[in-house]
């Protein structure tokens, strides 16, 4: 027999229903908004990490809230943030080892496998967790339009604290919030999206030719061109999706 709860229950779910639709659109449009989230962690970690890390920006010839270009070597396990000058290029700031990342070299392909992924990803300020159980994160955006088109699944792959990984890029938590920081004042300072660049290793042609016979190679070659601009000219390759694959759209 079909439960069907009390009569005088009904009303009361009709009328929560109706609120929930009435305000779905106010709902969406706040979990929309690009704004950073904060919390008593995350505000703890920038007050605790923002004197020395400006001074050593400030050091190094940077202005506190310039731009943020943030690359990531699988092979190394490592995270490098470069910051940007006023003439465009960027330049080397810091470098922090990945503690723990699981899977080998490769993209991600599907949910479950445990890979961490490759490719070209960008940060929002809306993609920050600072409640993070992995102490502070921020959500790669993965799966992007290439990972998409090729129907690859999963999600919630994250850069975060706590030095474990089922999936992710785990740091330190000193270094995800050096990170997250760095981040963060950069929002503050008018950057709308940090781009997270992530190789399975320096692209050069020795590099690619060694790993020629991998089932990856070719979507290696695919990365290529944008580290080697980066490597060149020291400005943020501008890539795009086109038809499945990536394009560097600023090489000239």
């Amino acid at each position: 027999m079909k439960y069907s709860p009390p009569f005088h229950w009904k009303p009361l779910a009709l009328v929560f229903a109706a609120l929930i639709f009435l305000c779905l659109p106010a709902i969406m449009s706040f979990a929309g908004a690009d704004t950073l989230p904060t919390s008593q962690r995350s505000d703890a970690a920038v007050a605790k990490t923002l004197p020395q890390l400006t001074r050593d920006i400030e050091k190094a010839g940077f202005e506190i809230g310039a731009p943020v270009y943030l690359q990531i070597n699988k092979s190394e396990a490592t995270l490098s943030a470069y910051i940007g000058r006023e003439d465009g290029s960027y330049l080397h700031f810091r470098t922090w080892p990945v503690c723990a990342a699981s899977g080998t070299l490769g993209p991600k392909q599907k949910q479950g496998d445990r890979q961490a992924p490759e490719g070209f990803y960008t940060v929002a300020p809306r993609q920050m967790n600072p409640a993070s159980s992995y102490h502070l994160s921020f959500n790669l955006g993965y799966p992007n339009a290439h990972d998409r088109a090729r129907g690859y699944t999963g999600d919630y792959l994250m850069v975060h604290g706590n030095c474990v990984s089922i999936g992710c890029y785990a740091m330190t938590n000193e270094g995800v919030e050096e990170i997250w920081t760095l981040m963060q004042v950069a929002f503050e300072g008018g950057q709308a999206r940090v781009p997270v660049h992530i190789f399975p290793f320096d692209m050069t042609a020795a590099n690619l030719q060694a790993h020629a016979g991998n089932p990856h190679a070719a979507f290696w070659r695919n990365l290529a061109p944008a580290w080697m601009f980066f490597k060149t000219n020291g400005q943020v390759p501008d890539v795009k999706v086109i038809d499945g694959d990536y394009v560097l759209t600023n090489a000239g």
